[in-house]
């Protein structure tokens, strides 16, 4: 009688005489199976359902929402973590490529640009901004707006 040591490290499992390497494999390839079907099925239940209204989209910015600037053709939204600060321009109608920007500058130092052709947003840009004032600059389609010197 040989034991075979599993996956998960279980040693002294016993199987038949003839058992080799591969009797391990199959019992982990069991356990990796059950994994994988727990797995699908923790994802299942994340699908939203086709009747639902639509969620807000999550961030990609970190932090904690600080300011969110609506203009006529899109928002700019300033988040603000411990020692930085993010800054995304949404479109207010995302499809097709038009010109978007979004421009984050900390008081005294440089702004960080995002500009170019995009669907849906610009950004993010990220600034380090502790203990300092921010200034976030949004735009879509030629219409911008800005929030003045916030986190002051």
């Amino acid at each position: 009688m040989g034991t075979v040591a599993g996956s998960s490290g279980e040693a002294g499992v016993k199987t038949g005489a003839r058992a080799g390497a591969g009797a391990g494999v199959v019992a982990a390839g069991k356990g990796a199976l059950a994994y994988g079907f727990a797995i699908l099925i923790a994802a299942g239940a994340l699908v939203a359902d086709p009747g639902a209204p639509a969620a807000r989209a999550a961030s990609v910015c970190s932090g904690r929402p600080l300011r969110t600037v609506p203009f006529s053709t899109g928002e700019v939204r300033v988040y603000k973590g411990r020692d930085y600060a993010c800054a995304v321009t949404v479109a207010k109608k995302p499809g097709k490529k038009r010109s978007m920007s979004i421009s984050l500058q900390s008081r005294g130092g440089n702004p960080v640009l995002d500009r170019g052709q995009f669907t849906r947003q610009a950004g993010p840009v990220t600034v380090h901004a502790l203990n300092r004032c921010v200034r976030a600059t949004g735009s879509v389609s030629g219409t911008s707006v800005s929030t003045g010197w916030i986190l002051c």
